[in-house]
């Protein structure tokens, strides 16, 4: 089963541009990502830089429209993820636990849906999925 787990960060909504972690947190960080991999349960894992050098595209009405970050109506923004394969929802939330956050930080463990969890006709309309994911793994 994979799972994702996302990284919330507490006040990261209004980090400026260019903000960045502490050696000290990223140096705790790769220690623990070494674990996931040397577990191999790790499949990928990425930071996000903040919204405030982002951009959300909107649909409202069926017109794309572009806002520009900060986002001032954001509550809570990723600002990282995880991807990991492990046997149960119970082994991915055991890693997050392990995980060195502060105390302002939250991960959602979210399992990732699977074609076979879809039905017949789903799985039909996204006939050739796969064959996307692996021509983009690995750009």
């Amino acid at each position: 089963m994979r799972f994702m787990m996302l990284m919330i960060p507490g006040g990261y909504e209004t980090a400026a541009p260019g903000t960045m972690p502490s050696a000290e947190a990223v140096a705790a960080m790769m220690k623990y990502n070494e674990a996931l991999k040397n577990a191999g349960v790790l499949i990928t894992l990425d930071g996000l830089h903040p919204p405030s050098m982002g951009a959300r595209v909107s649909f409202k009405g069926g017109t794309p429209v572009v806002t520009d970050g900060p986002f001032t109506e954001a509550k809570e923004v990723l600002g990282g993820y995880w991807m990991i394969e492990v046997k149960s929802r119970e082994e991915a939330i055991a890693w997050a636990k392990k995980c060195p956050a502060s105390g302002n930080e939250v991960i959602e463990v979210r399992q990732v849906q699977e074609m076979a969890d879809f039905p017949a006709d789903v799985q039909q309309a996204a006939a050739g999925f796969d064959a996307l994911q692996s021509r983009t793994a690995g750009r």
